[in-house]
């Protein structure tokens, strides 16, 4: 697909999630959901033609002006804004880690082992599970052998009982998926996406939705098969030193029941969870 045809897809998706309302416009009433073509023409400064003609792929090179225009319109956030940017615009250089298969370096998953107390664990572009800890790994205990967390997001029936909040947590996954693979014709990232969007309607319809966003700091609702239900913060953090890797650390609030069951969790890792052993904690089909 030429980026003629991925921008005509991007704007036609994002421009069904903006309500009129939301620019303080009456709804009225309306056969499709978000903005029509004249609606977010007026909003950003261009004539409905060129609009259409942008939608329909024949328009290949608005100006920076107009791109800002249009993320103003289309409610963008700053990732989906540089998104917009990377259609038209698309990086000449290559990405010679991209093909590299991923793992994380020694000295980030000995830092994952000294934090005892709480979970933590590393992904990579693709949303695969490079390094997790040992409480992290009693914390993610349903996901088994499984590396792929965003496989077993969507291929797992356990995952829906475990994100008391699945939708939400599903849908971030995959606009954190798009954010981190911004080049579409990746060979990993079509078979993947292919796959997933065969296999799973959920998957084919919020990858239709065209959100891109990178995970950062909130909290999740986790119901775990022997700790039961508990609620932990988490922050994402950047690996400068493995461009597209990220750390996550979650922790619960001192005193609170969440942290009692991370106790809990801390003592079945030693006793009842007998695939958490050393090793780094690295996946074992990435050992």
């Amino acid at each position: 697909m030429d980026k003629n045809h991925r921008l005509s897809e991007f704007l036609r998706a994002r421009r069904a999630l903006v309500r009129p309302e939301d620019h303080g416009m009456p709804a009225g009433t309306r056969r499709t959901p978000g903005l029509r073509r004249e609606e977010v023409a007026v909003l950003a400064g261009v004539s409905t033609d060129y609009y259409v003609r942008l939608e329909q792929g024949r328009e290949r090179n608005p100006s920076p002006q107009v791109q800002r225009a249009l993320a103003a319109a289309l409610l963008l956030e700053d990732e989906e804004a540089a998104h917009l940017r990377a259609l038209i615009d698309p990086p000449q250089h290559g990405r010679p880690w991209a093909a590299a298969r991923e793992y994380a370096g020694p000295h980030l998953v000995s830092l994952l082992d000294t934090w005892a107390d709480t979970p933590a664990l590393v992904y990579g572009r693709y949303l695969d599970l490079l390094a997790v800890n040992a409480l992290g790994e009693a914390l993610f205990s349903w996901l088994g052998n499984a590396t792929s967390l965003i496989t077993a997001m969507f291929l797992n029936p356990a995952a829906q009982d475990f994100y008391r909040d699945w939708p939400v947590v599903a849908q971030g996954c995959v606009a954190a998926l798009r954010a981190a693979n911004p080049d579409p014709d990746d060979e990993r990232l079509q078979d993947l996406v292919g796959e997933l969007s065969v296999r799973n309607p959920d998957f084919a319809r919020m990858w239709a939705r065209h959100e891109v966003r990178v995970k950062t700091a909130s909290a999740k609702r986790f119901r775990h098969p022997m700790a039961g239900e508990l609620t932990l913060d988490f922050e994402t953090f950047s690996v400068n030193s493995a461009p597209g890797q990220h750390l996550v650390v979650y922790r619960a609030e001192p005193g609170s029941a969440a942290a009692q069951s991370l106790v809990l969790l801390g003592s079945l890792a030693l006793t009842e969870l007998p695939h958490t052993q050393d090793e780094g904690h690295i996946p074992h089909d990435l050992r």
